[in-house]
């Protein structure tokens, strides 16, 4: 089983790449270039649930290419991954958190009443469950902490917005923007998905001199080391809701 790890930009592939062994290989898919090392295609998406939707569907559309003679396996699992902002101190900077569930979090109507989520409206969806199993397989090799992910548009910047997010999404741990995305590409595609982010920075008013994105990094290297066991060994067949 082959392991697609799908990223915004490329320092944070980069990172991801960092934590396997062997030789690179890259391979062209439209739109996008694939870093293989051993089992784990790792790509630069773009920035927004947009892009990382377009870029997993090509990329899962592929049917993991290869550039040599040998052929691949299919993808068994897709991972959106990345830094982002948590909701500190329940998830202090340089920590981790794998998705319990992957949220639009601005993904529907504003009313007199507030915001409605899509769903409110009578239409899609709003939330894809990541396999809780393999959630915490993940949590427990990485130490992260498990809980929702909201995927934003707009990268929160005022407490009054901060507040309201944890209003309408209680117990979230971070914000991110390209995990409910990559969770569509991969849902259609009938493959499960997982989402990990090593934090960067608190969600609220931005203060980029407190921004700790080296540190951010380099855990989520250290975190792709420790989880690629239990990621390659993944099972896709496995009751997804054990």
């Amino acid at each position: 089983m082959r392991v697609l790890v799908v990223t915004a930009v490329p320092v944070e592939r980069d990172a991801v790449t960092r934590a396997f062994g062997g030789a690179e290989e890259r391979v062209a898919v439209p739109g996008a270039e694939l870093h293989r090392r051993g089992a784990f295609d790792v790509l630069a998406g773009g920035a927004g649930p947009a892009a990382a939707a377009a870029a997993t569907a090509f990329a899962l559309a592929s049917g993991a290419p290869s550039s040599r003679a040998s052929a691949s396996a299919p993808y068994g699992l897709v991972v959106s991954a990345g830094i982002g902002g948590a909701f500190t101190p329940v998830t202090p900077l340089g920590s981790l958190i794998v998705a319990d569930g992957i949220v639009a979090a601005d993904l529907g109507a504003e009313t007199a009443d507030g915001f409605l989520p899509v769903t409110a409206l009578g239409f899609g969806r709003d939330r894809f469950t990541p396999p809780p199993a393999l959630v915490r397989e993940v949590a427990a090799a990485t130490g992260a902490a498990a809980g929702p992910v909201l995927t934003v548009s707009t990268v929160t910047g005022s407490a009054e917005r901060t507040g309201a997010l944890l209003a309408a999404h209680p117990g979230a741990l971070a914000e991110a923007m390209e995990g409910f995305g990559v969770a569509e590409a991969a849902a259609r595609a009938d493959v499960p998905v997982l989402e990990v982010r090593a934090v960067s920075n608190a969600v609220g008013p931005r203060d980029r001199d407190a921004w700790r994105i080296g540190d951010a990094l380099a855990a989520l290297t250290d975190a792709f080391g420790k989880a690629a066991p239990v990621l390659e060994g993944w099972n896709s067949h496995e009751d997804l809701e054990g």
